[in-house]
């Protein structure tokens, strides 16, 4: 029960969706680092990590890419079962650009979960209202549905 609840406060500890800080030009932001991304403010996307948080007006997002890696399970057909041949790993992949306070351009690479891409592609392009490009058409399958 204790860890029950420990858990829910955990996950709760961050507002937005959970995704995972690939690299990019901020300072001071280790790469492969857990991260949570906000979308509900009306003024600014947050972007929150372990111990820090970074704000960034609607107004300074000049790129959105969203990019799909696909990657067939050679090492799973190979230790389990043949059948992991047909099956994909598909990594969703989200480039935010951005100028910084000081004029400078930033960016921001991320790895967002299957289930939490297509809300926040619609949900960045609304807020910012620019429009998300497409690394390549599968890409843009998957980020359109």
């Amino acid at each position: 029960m204790v860890l029950l609840a420990l858990s829910s406060l955990l996950q709760a500890s961050a507002p937005g969706n959970r995704v995972l800080y690939v690299g990019g030009t901020v300072a001071g932001v280790p790469s492969h680092s857990n991260a949570a991304i906000d979308v509900r403010d009306e003024t600014s996307l947050s972007l929150h990590l372990r111990d820090r948080a970074i704000a960034v007006p609607w107004t300074d997002v000049n790129d959105i890419e969203y990019g799909l890696h696909v990657d067939r399970r050679y090492v799973e057909a190979i230790l389990i079962s043949p059948l992991f041949l047909i099956a994909k790993r598909r990594t969703h992949f989200l480039t935010i650009g951005f100028v910084d306070d000081a004029g400078k351009q930033q960016a921001v690479v991320l790895e967002v979960s299957k289930g939490d891409i297509r809300q926040l592609l619609v949900s960045l392009e609304a807020r910012s209202g620019r429009r998300v490009e497409y690394q390549d058409e599968e890409a843009r399958k998957a980020g359109k549905g």
